[in-house]
């Protein structure tokens, strides 16, 4: 969608799915319909007016078109008829076969890969977020002759990929966007070097992290609201949160956590965002605990579920997460509320079911929480002069005291500290004892 002036230009859209029916075998569970029904929320949650919608089974993939010609003689005349500006394509499709379609159907064409894309460019407000986003993009773009350096032009939010001026004529510097890309990489690392500082500044003072992750439209916003009291945007729509808020919660036991809202995944991930996001991912493996926040309620939520954790696993690969992830993760089972007669079993350990709207058993979350944290806390005891009052307020304030005993020189404590806080008091207060 972009504006002439004043006025409101409508884009019509048509989303298509290519379903392999020869890939689509027990791997998948998936159904071709939820996957179009996703991709139409994927274009809609940009403005899109989704004119036509459609399945296209596909028992060999061409190379030149992706589809068969007869399908893409049909898709030719929806295009005519209903005036449609854009056709995406809900897969990766190589640059020929978008160049190919856009030829034969004489409309624009974009893949999954792209649309994805545009909806990050246009959600990213951080310095942050927009430097991976636009990073991502570059290195998309860079691998597509048929695409044009426009999103300088653009007239709307996003990368240009639905639209600006002069798109199809100006081809892409290579040379340019190699430049742009070591100066992005560069900000980047930068921002990677502040992110560190800002990390350690938390340990200095440090609160447990609580990391929510799930797939988009979960309900990790809306959770995050109810636990923290805040008001960070919340809606039904894909990727409505990009950027990662941070706000200090408060668990029965006292203690003090921070509290990190994340952006949603999605099957079929670009991997050119894995990579350009990888900071703010970085903020999921320095997690205390992860909490996993899945739609209960969705008829996919297992294939959800596997999406999430192929993306976690993806990350243990790279070392971005150096322990095994599955030990300090909760699975929140969101959204008991839609489900009829919902009752709340103990499956297994680290699983509760919620609803993050109602508030229905959120006590129990934070309840599980707090047990999570304090099963990682070890119980120490140490011997502190009495004139060292700063230590004992220290272990007060990131500890719990079990016992404490005075005596005219010396103060004998014992608490329980997590593996963390205990590295930091002993460096802080015993390093010269």
């Amino acid at each position: 969608m972009a504006y002439a002036g004043s006025v409101e230009i409508i884009t019509r859209a048509a989303v298509i799915v290519p379903w392999d029916l020869s890939a689509r075998q027990s791997k998948d569970k998936r159904t071709a319909e939820s996957r179009l029904e996703e991709a139409v929320g994927l274009a809609a949650s940009i403005r899109l007016e989704i004119a036509h919608k459609e399945i296209f089974p596909l028992r060999s993939k061409r190379p030149a078109t992706l589809i068969g010609q007869g399908q893409i003689e049909s898709l030719r005349q929806t295009v005519a008829e209903k005036d449609i500006y854009i056709v995406i394509m809900d897969t990766k499709i190589t640059p020929i076969q978008q160049r190919n379609l856009e030829k034969q159907l004489n409309c624009k064409v974009i893949d999954r890969t792209a649309l994805i894309l545009d909806i990050f460019g246009e959600r990213a407000h951080t310095r942050e977020g927009t430097l991976q986003v636009e990073l991502a993009h570059l290195q998309y773009q860079r691998s597509r002759l048929v695409r044009s350096w426009t999103h300088l032009e653009r007239q709307r939010g996003g990368f240009g990929f639905l639209g600006g001026p002069g798109e199809t004529q100006i081809e892409a510097d290579r040379r340019l966007i190699g430049d742009r890309i070591v100066r992005l990489k560069k900000e980047l690392d930068q921002v990677r070097r502040t992110r560190g500082l800002h990390r350690k500044a938390r340990r200095r003072v440090p609160f447990p992290i609580v990391a929510l992750v799930g797939y988009t439209n979960a309900g990790k916003s809306t959770l995050f609201n109810r636990l923290t009291n805040s008001t960070v945007h919340a809606q039904d729509q894909l990727f409505a949160t990009l950027d990662p808020t941070m706000r200090r919660l408060d668990l029965p036991s006292g203690k003090t956590v921070i509290l990190s809202d994340t952006v949603g995944f999605i099957s079929d991930l670009p991997t050119e965002l894995i990579a350009a996001f990888r900071a703010t991912l970085e903020e999921i493996s320095e997690a205390d605990i992860i909490l996993h926040v899945r739609d209960i309620a969705h008829a996919e939520t297992v294939e959800q579920r596997n999406d999430v954790i192929a993306v976690l696993n993806t990350m243990v690969k790279d070392k971005v997460l150096e322990e095994d992830w599955e030990n300090h993760t909760i699975e929140v089972l969101n959204k008991i509320d839609l489900i009829e007669n919902y009752s709340n079993p103990n499956l297994r350990d680290q699983v509760v079911g919620v609803s993050a709207l109602t508030g229905d058993n959120i006590e129990a979350l934070l309840q599980m929480i707090d047990d999570s944290l304090s099963s990682k806390m070890e119980e120490i005891t140490y011997d502190l002069p009495v004139s060292d009052g700063a230590a004992l307020s220290w272990l007060y304030s990131h500890g719990e005291i079990l016992q404490r005993k005075d005596s005219d020189e010396t103060l004998n404590v014992v608490v329980r500290l997590s593996p963390t806080n205990r590295i930091q008091f002993e460096q802080n207060f015993l390093s010269n004892s």
